[in-house]
């Protein structure tokens, strides 16, 4: 298995990063930071409905505070889902704040209620860390999938990514008889290729949710990234590869069993066609993102040389030996993309 490193740094987002995120429209200001809400008093443990502990606490804060709180958390989400108009708050109230206890970053996670419907949803609210932000960026320009985040100063607000967390999903569905299991493990192999490629590193089963939705005559499946704070940090290749966790074995082994290398190779070159062709038509984007991350320190010089070796000799190629940045070697990796090799 892969050995991811025990505490990453944070990077601090720098200034061509933020120019990149004012051109996107990413940036804003808001009434509340993540630093305000660590002002809580109490925490209470949080168990799922099964009363297993989720390793995550719901927080409570001073009396007079909680209104001004509460009224602030409601802004925001009506900044990231409506662009600011406050009449989608109306009928919303927060009906819990909960903070995450494992892991390095500390998020909070906000669940917000119609009380018209009881419908809800979630957003989060975590400290600014650059990597995590080109990880998000990455996934937006080079993934199937949309991302709605914003970066107010040193706070990031991000949304809820519906769908079934991998490591449930493997222990309660893969094997109940319902699911393609056939399109399920030829969406993993076009997830670990969209991983490995743009070096999302870290991503086992409690990193990632699937995504399952019902089409006119069959279940299409779409596995999804949750985590991107290893994004281009680690120095070992095999980091970027989710084949290689062993909390993916689940899916490996169906894979192993119902797909030929002939038809996983045909896969990886549908999404490098894909991952090419979303580059070409976002290219001013990407060259204005890779701008910013190859001037930003984003690993440790050593995971740099290591990384660089790695993928020298995977590729063959001498284009990571001249990188001096794990920016560098994103934008080669992307390069190598665009020639359609694997």
């Amino acid at each position: 298995m892969p050995r991811i490193s025990r505490k990453k740094k944070t990077y601090a987002i720098g200034e061509v990063l933020r120019s990149y995120l004012q051109d996107q429209a990413r940036l804003t200001t808001v009434p509340i930071t993540y630093q305000d809400l660590r002002r809580y008093n109490n925490t209470i443990p949080l168990y799922d409905k099964f009363n297993k502990d989720t390793l995550w606490v719901t927080v409570l804060y001073p009396q007079q505070d909680m209104d001004r709180i509460y009224y602030a958390l409601k802004m925001i989400y009506s900044i990231l889902k409506a662009d600011g108009d406050v009449s989608v708050m109306e009928h919303l109230y927060v009906d819990r704040v909960d903070l995450c206890i494992y892991g390095n970053t500390r998020p909070f996670r906000i669940r917000i209620v119609n009380r018209i419907n009881d419908n809800f949803d979630y957003f989060y609210i975590k400290h600014a860390d650059a990597s995590r932000v080109y990880g998000l960026e990455l996934e937006h320009m080079l993934s199937p999938n949309r991302i709605s985040y914003l970066v107010a100063d040193q706070t990031l607000i991000e949304e809820h990514i519906a769908g079934i967390p991998g490591d449930r999903f493997f222990e309660d569905q893969l094997h109940n008889g319902t699911h393609n299991l056939t399109r399920l493990a030829k969406e993993f192999v076009k997830f670990n290729e969209r991983c490995f490629v743009r070096l999302l590193g870290d991503m086992h089963a409690t990193n990632y949710v699937i995504d399952v939705t019902p089409d006119f005559d069959e279940l299409h499946y779409r596995i999804r990234a949750i985590d991107f704070d290893q994004q281009s940090y680690e120095g070992h290749k095999t980091i970027y590869m989710p084949q290689y966790f062993k909390q993916n074995n689940p899916i490996i082994q169906v894979g192993l069993k119902l797909m030929t290398s002939e038809s996983v190779r045909q896969y990886q070159i549908e999404e490098h066609a894909l991952m090419a062709t979303r580059v070409r038509s976002s290219r001013h984007q990407v060259q204005h993102l890779m701008n910013a991350m190859t001037h930003d320190t984003l690993a440790p010089a050593e995971n740099v040389a290591q990384l660089k070796r790695d993928l020298t000799d995977f590729y063959h190629s001498a284009n990571f030996s001249r990188c001096r940045s794990m920016g560098e070697i994103v934008k080669a990796s992307l390069e190598e993309v665009l020639r359609m090799k694997i």
